[in-house]
């Protein structure tokens, strides 16, 4: 029997030896995947522009001009710095390392977050709420949060968990309220995630500018040596151009596609908190554990959303955890 499915092939797939490929995939795309999604797109790129290059019988030294890169690149850097907050310039360096390493929101973050979400409410619903004070206050001391280390080792994710359920333990919010404060932080979320990306656009929009003004100082100094054989004259307005080449090339191949890259990620990060958003605030409604867990696991995007089976499993590891 050389393949199995059950009602969703996109989640149950096994192949000779019984190797589960969709979970498969899923565990391994956050790790591996991004990394060489990036590495091949950065070859199909280089490869196809000094591919075609070359075809058409030029030669790659042509191309090799240090000072034009210099000028682009440093140009471009300037203006990003002038028109970016410090904030801003921290965070888009956090957003291309994770356009690289990949979303630490995958398919583990959401498992140990149900659980360790689960574990919460249960003890709520059956010691009352006042005992999930010392985890909240003190969640790096939790024995709770100390059985699943992507979450407790989650600062971010952590602040939200606590800030979304402390004030429910302190009864300092009526429980209809909690959605809205939710939604607030939300917002606020999505709007510091879109600040670096919108800057790492602006710049990729800036660089065929700057691959402009890099060829004009070309031709600047092509015309001090107007006077030169026809060779030389050649070689310095080929190089100028280079610098056209270049800005366009930084541009549309990779500032701009990375921009896209973090926008990406800062989705997939916002509707992973939605999720954990969305738990909170069914347990404030007076939900029990099990039915505001799977209420939110129906608001799971496609790729990482569990199967009705698999959160029941879930449920199982963390009672007997």
């Amino acid at each position: 029997m050389f393949a199995q499915a059950q009602a969703s092939p996109r989640r149950r797939v096994t192949l000779f030896s019984g190797v589960d490929v969709g979970n498969a995939a899923r565990w391994c795309t956050p790790q591996i995947g991004f990394l060489m999604i990036v590495i091949v797109g950065i070859i199909v790129v280089i490869g196809s522009v000094l591919g075609g290059f070359t075809m058409a019988g030029g030669h790659f030294g042509a191309l090799v001009h240090p000072s034009e890169i210099v000028t682009i690149g440093g140009a471009a850097l300037g203006g990003l710095i002038v028109g970016s907050p410090k904030k801003t310039l921290i965070d888009l360096m956090k957003g291309l390392i994770a356009s690289i390493k990949g979303s630490p929101y995958g398919a583990k973050a959401y498992e140990d977050s149900f659980k360790c979400l689960y574990d919460l409410l249960r003890i709520a619903r059956r010691d009352g709420m006042l005992a999930l004070e010392p985890h909240l206050s003190k969640p790096e001391e939790s024995s709770i949060f100390a059985k699943y280390p992507k979450v407790q080792h989650d600062h971010h994710l952590l602040h939200f968990i606590c800030g979304g359920m402390g004030p429910l333990v302190d009864a300092t919010v009526k429980p209809e309220q909690i959605g809205e404060m939710m939604e607030v932080e939300l917002r606020i979320m999505a709007e510091e995630h879109h600040a670096p990306m919108h800057a790492l656009q602006k710049c990729a929009d800036a660089l065929p500018g700057f691959g402009i003004v890099a060829a004009v100082l070309g031709i600047v100094i092509t015309m001090g040596h107007i006077d030169g054989p026809p060779a030389e004259i050649g070689e310095k307005v080929g190089a100028a151009l280079v610098g056209t080449f270049l800005g366009i090339l930084l541009s549309y191949g990779f500032a701009a596609p990375l921009a896209t890259r973090m926008e990406s990620l800062g989705i997939q990060e916002s509707a992973f908190f939605k999720v954990i958003a969305a738990i909170i605030v069914g347990f404030a409604n007076n939900l029990p554990p099990k039915v505001a867990l799977e209420m939110a696991r129906r608001s799971v995007s496609s790729e990482f959303r569990p199967e009705r089976d698999e959160l029941d499993e879930w449920f199982k590891e963390a009672e007997a955890a």
